[in-house]
């Protein structure tokens, strides 16, 4: 009888109350582990990592994730210029708030399935996500967030370095086995503002997790 009214407690919490306690265990989880995240990075770092955590049920982020001193404020002030996000996938366009990012004017671009990407691709033998974002390079980009393609990442790298893109944050969690970590290294060591989440794990879940914590915070 206990076993069952714990259940029907538990099913009482309100929809609207799910999010805020999913934080409060977060937090009082890491809390029991005196963990460093909690005292090493800013409250606005910390909110991002905490809900790459609420996003994917894994406390690892709290160890991997890595952030420019000036990653937050540069995603904050491209949201609030009205800037664009773009994103290597359309589960990533799906996923970001898009109510919040309208608000202050700025749209998510994903140019993933377009046939003129599918054209470019073949015409210059480069991955769709590469083609997607050499033809995104021109639609007012702030954020860059990637997820999914590793191959996506490192185009946006050498496009910045060639001049060929200025995005105010590039958000880079590849997920993979396959040029994932290499490079999330190589972002890590760039001087322009970046997140990314070091090793193997990652996804399109913490690149959307990580816009949105920032939408929150604009």
């Amino acid at each position: 009888m206990h076993k069952i009214s714990s259940v029907i407690d538990i099913l009482k919490i309100a929809p609207r109350d799910i999010e805020a306690e999913s934080f409060r265990i977060i937090e009082r989880e890491l809390t029991a582990q005196d963990h460093p995240v909690l005292t090493t990075l800013t409250q606005e770092e910390f909110a991002v990592v905490r809900r790459c955590i609420h996003a994917t049920g894994d406390f690892a982020f709290a160890d991997t994730m890595r952030f420019h001193p000036r990653a937050v404020t540069a995603g904050l002030t491209a949201i609030r210029a009205g800037k664009n996000i773009l994103v290597d996938v359309n589960m990533a366009a799906a996923g970001i708030s898009r109510g919040l990012l309208e608000r202050f004017g700025g749209r998510v671009i994903c140019r993933i399935g377009e046939p003129e990407t599918a054209d470019l691709a073949r015409a210059e033998n480069l991955t769709r996500s590469e083609a997607a974002f050499l033809r995104a390079s021109q639609d007012n980009i702030g954020i860059v967030a990637i997820g999914n393609a590793p191959t996506a990442l490192l185009q946006a790298m050498e496009m910045i370095r060639t001049g060929l893109f200025n995005p105010d944050l590039v958000i880079g969690v590849p997920v993979g086995f396959v040029n994932a970590v290499e490079s999330k290294d190589i972002l890590a060591d760039k001087p322009y503002p970046h997140i990314t989440a070091l090793g193997r794990k990652g996804g399109t879940p913490v690149a959307v997790a990580s816009v949105n914590a920032l939408l929150r915070l604009a």
